[in-house]
């Protein structure tokens, strides 16, 4: 279990530092509404990523099982594809970056956080969670990592739980530290949102580069 753990780190880590939910949970938390909606969202947030690997490793599990050498050529296939994607993702975000004094362009949802209710809040988190086409990505290369794992169902939960925990820690923390010193700690979450929002086609892009190497090294691996 903890090998499998150690697989999906990575991945998990992926999901953990994306800016944009992160941007999205401080303007909720700096919104009129902040408590209801903030906590809306988390929870969307986190049961989309569970929602998502759960079904990718079940899906996962259906796979043929490996050769007698051990091999894992479809898994490894997948992963390759995935790993291509996320690199043409990196591409995609690095060449949209905002060059000189250019605003960084944000999606226009985010100007309707101050209106949002707190049920609109699941469903923005778990839209961000589940079909954001970078958490997809690395929701099914984790799912592949622990449906071809072997472990019992229980270990299996366990490992789920593991990922969803480290991969939704990035809008559970700032919500919860929020909520119980709501007043020192809207500063440094407005600077916080400030400079993620200016750096994050630079962040996402190094973090898909990586996540795309790696995923391509894993699947050539199960060669």
């Amino acid at each position: 279990m903890g090998s499998t753990i150690g697989d999906v780190l990575s991945l998990a880590l992926g999901i953990l530092i994306s800016p944009i939910p992160i941007i999205a949970a401080i303007l909720m938390l700096l919104s009129p509404r902040a408590r209801a909606t903030s906590i809306g969202f988390m929870v969307g947030w986190i049961l989309g990523i569970a929602f998502a690997v759960t079904l990718f490793t079940l899906i996962s599990s259906l796979l043929p099982e490996p050769g007698a050498d051990d091999s894992k050529p479809v898994a490894g296939t997948i992963k390759i594809i995935l790993g291509i994607l996320l690199l043409l993702l990196a591409l995609r975000q690095w060449r949209g970056r905002p060059r000189g004094d250019d605003e960084p362009k944000l999606p226009g949802w985010m100007k309707a956080i101050d209106s949002m209710t707190a049920a609109k809040g699941v469903g923005l988190g778990f839209l961000l969670a589940a079909v954001n086409p970078k958490n997809l990505l690395l929701s099914i290369g984790a799912g592949l990592i622990i449906g071809a794992s072997g472990l019992p169902a229980g270990q299996v939960t366990v490992v789920i739980i593991v990922f969803t925990v480290i991969a939704g820690a990035s809008v559970l923390v700032p919500v919860i530290a929020y909520l119980v010193a709501s007043a020192r700690m809207a500063g440094p979450l407005d600077a916080m949102r400030t400079w993620m929002t200016r750096e994050n086609a630079v962040i996402m892009s190094v973090l898909l580069l990586l996540l795309g190497v790696v995923l391509i090294g894993k699947g050539i691996g199960n060669f």
